[in-house]
């Protein structure tokens, strides 16, 4: 493995670790409703657990109106559970083809809440980043000391490790901003 391979390795998992931490924040709920939001659900559908945006279709008549239609009309019930046993704190209703959630304004508890768990999902995100550089400069050091590459290779591919880091650390600083901009929003 050369330092190339090891920057494109950097690349890939900090973009991936970028990837999950925004994935995390958009399951967040804000004062709106969006299909995102149900990103981390699974339904029971035939026995196994299914990715709610397998199974239905998301409709958004209204800003904190959603309807949910599954392909399935046999799945309804299953996805109303997994709905109603989420962490969203919403009630599902159903007419028998639709499920409709109303959202209720958020509470400035609600939302301080919910920024709290932005920082901490962020934070989960940050440290993946730094987890991957200190792995990497692992990878650097041996390859040093095995004489594969010179002192200067070495640190030419640390600071290029520490700068992709401080750009990764800073997109999660984004999202993380972006994010308690959205739940602060009244």
């Amino acid at each position: 493995m050369m330092v190339s391979d090891i920057l494109k390795e950097a690349e890939q998992k900090m973009s991936g670790a970028l990837d999950y931490a925004r994935q995390d924040l958009t399951a967040i709920r804000t004062g709106r409703a969006h299909p995102d939001m149900f990103n981390k659900l699974m339904a029971s559908y035939y026995g196994t657990p299914t990715p709610l945006q397998q199974l239905v279709t998301f409709h958004s008549p209204e800003p904190r109106t959603m309807l949910i239609t599954p392909y399935d009309r046999s799945a309804l019930a299953a996805v109303e559970k997994a709905i109603r046993d989420s962490d969203l704190g919403v009630a599902p209703s159903n007419d028998g083809n639709t499920i409709r959630i109303v959202l209720p304004e958020l509470t400035e508890e609600r939302r301080k809440e919910y920024t709290k768990m932005a920082r901490a999902k962020a934070e989960e995100g940050k440290v993946a980043v730094r987890n991957i550089r200190r792995h990497l400069i692992e990878s650097v050091k041996k390859l040093e000391k095995d004489k594969e590459i010179g002192e200067d290779e070495a640190a030419r591919a640390e600071k290029q490790l520490d700068a992709a880091t401080k750009k990764y650390i800073d997109h999660v600083e984004a999202l993380l901003k972006a994010k308690e901009a959205e739940l602060m929003a009244v």
